[in-house]
């Protein structure tokens, strides 16, 4: 397949802090060498620019990202978990494919936005990204 028939699974990156979730959605994309194949979004603090998670910002990033190969929801902390559960359990604000990926924020996002530029699976991205709990740092 040539890259303009692929089709990628799309990051979301869902944060409490609007700057954190964009400035790991650059990282990310920064460490997949620059040009990551694989759409990212940055779903970050609430429409108003304060903390907190928002259901309508994870909706539109996960309507932004989706090619149709499925759509990779890393999070950091707990109510941006009850979140996307909750957005889930709806079953029609998300796009089909959606899932929810048990990964480290960081590198997880790392992890999941190389792999999915590779062109490979939701059932890899996932993987790649939980994986990344076995980076060890000692």
């Amino acid at each position: 397949m040539s890259g303009a028939e692929t089709s990628y699974v799309g990051i979301v990156l869902v944060s409490h802090s609007g700057p954190v979730a964009e400035s790991v959605a650059r990282l990310a994309v920064g460490l997949a060498g620059g040009n990551a194949e694989a759409p990212v979004a940055p779903a970050g603090g609430t429409p108003d620019g304060g903390l907190g998670t928002s259901a309508e910002l994870i909706t539109e990033a996960a309507r932004k990202v989706d090619r149709g190969a499925g759509v990779a929801v890393l999070v950091d902390l707990g109510s941006a978990v009850l979140t996307v559960k909750a957005l889930l359990a709806e079953g029609d604000e998300l796009p089909a494919g959606t899932r929810l990926v048990d990964a480290p924020f960081v590198e997880g996002a790392v992890a999941a936005v190389v792999t999915a530029s590779t062109g490979a699976g939701l059932d890899a991205v996932a993987a790649a990204a939980g994986e990344a709990y076995a980076y060890r740092k000692d």
